[in-house]
């Protein structure tokens, strides 16, 4: 019955493929980060290499852009020693007009064991979930404006490292909500966790109202809404998903929700400022700021290889 209501696990409510955040067990947040940790020390050694994916073919499909999170990915699965195909969708058949499922009914007649899949219409990992063999697995690496749930997991990874529990918290997501996949992960990871405060800050054209039905606590004021938070996720701008004016302009929306050391002040002494990447300087972040003895934004990227390690670990281990 549990792989009926969510198409990420199995039928023992194993973790088969990661789709979203939103509908996990708290149980199996908590294994991947415990996973994660485990393989954190794996970056300091000699050979950086675990044996649990050999013999195991990953294609990463990334069918928007990404310097990151592909490089992070490929990463991850080397180090778990699987086999890594980069497909380059530019070149691809799909650019010349075959459809998504066909390009996954052919890789998957090369031995695919798991598709990691950045695409720009929501819901595509979803559906190339419901078409692979069992033994197959679908990481979504990020889906329209849906969700981004290695992001959110390794967020959440940052947070315990730094605040070692969710309980007591007030975190602040700051910025272009509306258009971000990552918010909608980490507001979802928080919710699950058990964060009793989760606010989410920006101007009205960028946070959707339909947040307060999730507990979330909505500021269009940037010192109420950040005003002694523990945590401060700050996003940029996605103008590349943004149709119409939403903003005067750049410069006044940093002078109104950027963070700067003055507005950071309001915040926990001992708050931390993370940021999923791209930082746009000058934008939602000053380089002070970003730079700063609070900032936790280049520990992210080191945890997001552990993170991805231990969720293809995880699935792959899981079959149907």
């Amino acid at each position: 019955m549990t792989s009926r209501r969510n198409p990420q696990l199995n039928a023992h409510g194993e973790l088969i493929h990661l789709l979203s955040i939103e509908g996990l067990p708290r149980a199996t947040i908590h294994q991947i980060l415990d996973t994660a940790g485990s393989f954190l020390s794996v970056n300091d050694r000699e050979v950086k290499k675990v044996p649990l994916l050999r013999g195991k073919s990953v294609f990463n499909l990334f069918f928007e852009n990404s310097t990151r999170t592909r490089t992070t990915f490929e990463i991850a699965a080397k180090r778990l020693s699987a086999d890594v195909i980069n497909l380059d969708i530019a070149r691809s058949s799909t650019a010349k007009g075959e459809s998504l499922l066909d390009t996954i009914a052919n890789l998957s007649a090369m031995h695919a064991d798991m598709f990691v899949v950045r695409h720009a219409e929501s819901g595509a990992p979803y559906l190339i979930a419901q078409h692979v063999a069992p033994h197959v697995h679908v990481v979504n690496a990020g889906d329209g404006r849906h969700a981004h749930p290695t992001q959110g997991l390794l967020d959440m990874y940052t947070i315990r490292h730094y605040k070692k529990d969710f309980t007591g918290l007030t975190v602040a997501v700051v910025g272009d909500i509306v258009h971000s996949r990552v918010a909608r992960s980490d507001i979802h990871a928080l919710n699950i966790l058990g964060v009793p405060e989760v606010r989410a800050v920006g101007p009205k054209t960028l946070v959707p109202g339909d947040l307060r039905e999730m507990g979330v606590r909505v500021c269009h004021d940037m010192a109420e809404g950040i005003r002694d938070a523990d945590v401060i996720i700050m996003l940029r701008l996605q103008n590349e998903r943004m149709s119409g004016a939403m903003l005067p302009s750049a410069g006044e929306f940093f002078k109104t929700f950027g963070l700067t050391p003055e507005k950071l002040a309001l915040a926990k002494p001992d708050a931390i400022v993370m940021h999923p990447g791209p930082i746009n300087r000058g934008v939602e972040i000053d380089s002070v700021v970003a730079d700063g003895g609070q900032s936790v934004i280049l520990p992210q990227v080191t945890f997001g290889i552990a993170v991805r390690m231990a969720v293809m670990s995880i699935i792959a281990g899981n079959l149907c």
